[in-house]
This record gives C-alpha cells, structure tokens and sequence, in this order.
C-alpha cells in the first residue's frame, strides 16, 4: 500500500536485533522492545560530487554513506547494554561496563504515526557508542532525565544482487507490516 501520509508525528515501538555477519552473510537475532523513546534523529550521510565540463555542470553523483544521529531515550535498557554495548553481569546481578568490550552492530525497527497510517521502518546496520553519564538533582518539581545513543547507520554489505541496502519501510497495510516487529525484513 502506498504512503498516503500528508505528515508524520509520533515515535514508537523501537526494537534492536543484533547483527551477526559469519562469511558475508548477514542474520540477525529476534528484535528486542526498547521501551520509552523520546525522539530519533538520523541525518543522510554521504557527499555530492559535481563534475564541470564544457563551462557548466556536466556530471553530478552523489554517495549514500548511510545515516548518523541520536536515539534519545527514558532510560536504555540494560538489556540493551548488554546484548549491544558488551557490558557484563556478575552473580549478584551488578551490572559492569567493560572497557574491552566491542559494540555490537544491531538493525534498529521503530514506527512513526501519521495523518492517514503509520509506517514502520528498519536501518540494517547500525552501531553505536556508549552514553554519556549523568543526571540533575530535584528541584520543585522531578523532571525526567532522558539517556542519547549516538548511532550510525551504514549501508550493509554489497548482496548477491549488487546491491548496498541501507533501510526500508512498510506502510500500514502492506502485507509485511503486521509482523514487521517479529523478524528483520530482508529484501527478497
């Protein structure tokens, strides 16, 4: 079904799955809910190249480098922390980050609403880095302090078809939309 959205408001249902490449082929785990999203922000990434010939603008390419931004969040899970950041629990459950540790890449699903239907998305390879620490004191009144993920959507690997996949959508009503929380949507 086709996106007849004049707008697009509102930010939920954000899941993680964590990416896993063995020999070139790309899987990944059963998405994960993230609970408590406050905004997502991905800024395009990738340059303009303009080629001049014959005194004007003969060629123009651009390249698609994937997205950068925040994932601005209630509080990230430690869920999360672990499967992605690497941190470690020990038997009395005290969480610890451990300096060694890699990030893990990870597809990020999530859902905007809009004025006609919702539309559901996926950006395939995504990593990001670890949160700033920090919160303020109470004053009159508790304000909530929020956690940011910096993160950074690449395009994945080049596939049997040529192709550098870096995200899709489905509208509300397509046949894929009602499980698209259940299983990473691969292009088929």
């Amino acid at each position: 079904m086709a996106d007849s959205n004049k707008v697009k408001f509102g930010l939920k249902n954000v899941y993680y799955a964590v990416l896993t490449e063995t020999a070139g082929t790309i899987t990944y785990g059963t998405p994960v809910a993230i609970k408590g999203a406050v905004t997502l922000s991905l800024d395009a990434q990738g340059d303009e190249t303009n080629f001049f010939a014959d005194d004007t603008k003969y060629y123009n390419v651009t390249a698609n480098a994937g997205y950068s931004g925040s994932l601005e969040l209630a509080k990230i899970p430690d869920q999360f922390k672990k499967d992605v950041l690497g941190f470690i629990e020990d038997t009395n459950n005290i969480l610890f980050e451990d300096a060694e540790a890699e990030p893990k890449r990870f597809a990020l699903l999530f859902e905007f609403s809009g004025d006609a239907n919702k539309t559901r998305h996926v950006v395939y390879d995504v990593t990001c880095s670890r949160p700033s620490l920090g919160s303020s004191t109470i004053t009159e009144s508790k304000e909530p302090q929020t956690e940011t993920l910096n993160i950074t959507a690449s395009p994945l690997p080049i596939d049997a078809n040529g192709r550098r996949l870096v995200k899709a959508k489905s509208n509300e009503g397509d046949a894929e939309y009602a499980g698209w929380f259940s299983a990473v949507y691969q292009y088929t």
